[in-house]
Parts: structure tokens; sequence; C-alpha cells
């Protein structure tokens, strides 16, 4: 759980950059990359992962949450996600102040408190961000650095990958 908006913000802002560099290397033909066959693909999985913000909108906070249809361009994907990930933290920013984190909404039937959806997002994103860059090995994408060297970039350093 987030104690404070500006704890949350902080760390919003490092993740939304790792996942802007995981999105803006996608490419169109690799959205067709699907998991198993009638399973998500590249594509729709980073669409969840933009979509899945307007989950916010639920907890009372009030932003343009955008489009339904998922757009066939993987430029359209990040730059969506840009938008909405802005929009949504200027919302937490806005319109909640430190005491909004312990309130709790009814969420499926459940309370969960503002700090703990605030996490829950978080998590979220890592999740899909996670599948996104095993789906990008297997679309013959090479995936950004996240928290650490890929094997791509130790190679690239003339040093042995880790296995």
């Amino acid at each position: 759980m987030f104690a404070t908006i500006e704890a949350f913000a902080a760390e919003w802002e490092s993740e939304a950059k790792l996942t802007d560099r995981v999105l803006s290397a996608l490419t169109d033909d690799s959205l067709q990359q699907a998991i198993v066959v009638d399973r998500r693909t590249l594509g729709t999985l980073a669409w969840h992962l933009v979509t899945s913000l307007r989950y916010m909108t639920a907890l009372g906070l009030d932003f343009e949450a955008g489009e339904q249809e998922q757009p066939d361009r993987a430029v359209a994907i990040a730059e969506e996600y840009r938008r909405i990930c802005s929009a949504m933290l200027e919302a937490v920013r806005t319109q909640w102040c430190d005491a909004s984190l312990k309130e709790t909404q009814t969420i499926m039937g459940e309370e969960w408190g503002n700090g703990d959806s605030l996490r829950f997002t978080l998590m979220h994103q890592a999740h899909h961000r996670g599948q996104i860059t095993v789906l990008m090995r297997q679309a013959g994408l090479r995936p950004p650095e996240i928290f650490g060297p890929t094997y791509e970039s130790w190679v690239d350093k003339g040093m042995a990958p880790l296995a």
C-alpha cells in the first residue's frame, strides 16, 4: 500500500518509463504474435495493459480513459499508453490527497483500499510487461533492458550471458 501520493507518483513514473520502453519497441508485425493458438496476441496483451488503467476510474478518479478499440499500429498503442498513463497520474495527484489512500472502494464485491489499488495497478503493469517481453522474443524482437542487461546486451558487451 502507498501512504503518500508522491511515493506512488515517484514509483509510477519510474515503472511507466520502463513500460513505455517495452511498448515503444513493438512493431506492427509483432502485434500478431500469439501466445498460443486462440489466445491473446502480443497486440491484444499490449492493448490490455493500456486499457486496464481505466480501472482507476472505478475508484472515483476522473480522467479521459481512452478508446475501446485496439489500434493496428504499434506506435499508436505506445502513444495511447503515454497519454492515459499521464492522465491517470495527474488525476491521482489532483483529485486525491494522502488521506484518500486510506479510503476504500467496493470492487467486484470486495473492499479495496485506494493505496492498495495503486500497488495492484503497478504490479499488474509489471506482470504484463514481463509477458510482453517473452512474446517480443518469440516475434523476433529484442526486448529493451528493464532491471538489468538482456542476453543480447551481455553479448554486445563481449561478455558471457548468464544462463
